[in-house]
């Protein structure tokens, strides 16, 4: 797994267009983008761009697991990237997640904003396409995958559609959605499919289920102790952000991500700490890292605490340095 093939790389545009391009299928554009969309755009949209994201997430990468399907063959093929080289490959589940964060922002702001449907529908066909063809080009992917995924994750768009509102009003109202939220998805993360060897499917499984749980009881929180999740959610002309300065939506941005940021060192580093003591091994020892009783936990108490941090204490700093 640690063999790495030498290349030279002859066109530098595909190149770093499609580097970037995967970068939208992970952590780095998750942990930027869903809460820029809560803090600069609108909750709902937000809300129903998690839902959608964890569960599409999760249905791929158990169903990973569970076909193992191995990836392209190196050679022929170059790959350029290996810390999912160990996953199985079929589903894509940057295809996946692409396809599901895309047509679901669209599918949640068309009736709520004023704006071309057509230019919201090229900007997420191109934003999926991209990444769905960035993962031939690094050579992680087949054309199946690829399309596999993203077929998996429009027929799931398509059945959550219809219980979409319904899904939304029952987590931010029900009584029940704090411990609902939290017991479901450990649950799922501790029974994950098991394989002969260390995949970070699982542990990539509980980092999105984890910050999807932590963000879902702040939406509770919100709506049940500040004001409701319904209040003014008319049609509106164009984004917020247009009607924002620019100075006010980066400040809103880097603030939130700084205090995001921060959130996953300390927590990170204080529930290593604790399961470290615990079953006695050093905070920096990978091999302990990865077993169940370790890395469940500490992914998801670390995920889970930047979820709330972002739905609920974000928000407030906001207000605090006047920056709503």
């Amino acid at each position: 797994q640690g063999y790495t093939q030498k290349y030279i790389v002859k066109n530098y545009f595909y190149y770093y267009l499609f580097k970037f391009s995967a970068a939208l299928g992970e952590e780095i554009f998750y942990i930027t983008f869903l809460p820029f969309t809560y803090w600069n755009i609108d909750h709902s949209v937000s809300r129903r761009m998690i839902i959608v994201w964890s569960i599409v997430m999760y249905i791929g990468q158990v169903s990973k697991d569970i076909l193992k399907w191995p990836r392209p063959l190196s050679p022929p093929v170059v790959k350029l990237e290996m810390r999912t080289n160990a996953e199985y490959g079929m589903p894509s589940t940057h295809a996946m997640a692409a396809t599901a964060i895309s047509f679901s922002f669209l599918i949640a702001t068309v009736n709520l904003y004023k704006y071309p449907f057509e230019l919201g529908l090229a900007a997420a066909f191109v934003f999926s396409t991209l990444v769905c063809l960035s993962r031939l080009y690094t050579g992680m992917h087949t054309v199946l995958d690829v399309i596999g995924g993203a077929l998996i994750s429009a027929v799931l768009l398509v059945l959550l559609y219809p219980a979409w509102d319904t899904i939304d009003h029952l987590l931010l109202t029900s009584p029940f959605c704090p411990l609902f939220s939290i017991v479901v998805p450990l649950v799922l993360c501790y029974n994950y499919p098991k394989l002969d060897y260390y995949s970070p499917t699982r542990g990539d499984t509980t980092t999105i289920l984890g910050a999807a749980a932590g963000a879902t009881v702040g939406f509770w929180l919100n709506n049940r102790f500040a004001a409701s999740a319904y209040a003014g959610e008319s049609v509106q002309s164009g984004f917020p952000l247009a009607t924002s300065t620019a100075v006010f939506v980066l400040a809103r941005f880097f603030v939130g991500i700084l205090a995001v940021l921060l959130t996953r060192w300390l927590m990170k580093s204080l529930v290593l700490g604790v399961l470290g003591y615990r079953y006695k091994f050093p905070i920096h020892d990978l091999e302990a890292r990865r077993r169940l009783e370790v890395e469940v936990p500490y992914k998801f108490v670390t995920y889970s605490s930047v979820g709330f941090m972002a739905t609920v204490v974000v928000p407030l700093l906001h207000e605090v340095l006047g920056l709503l």
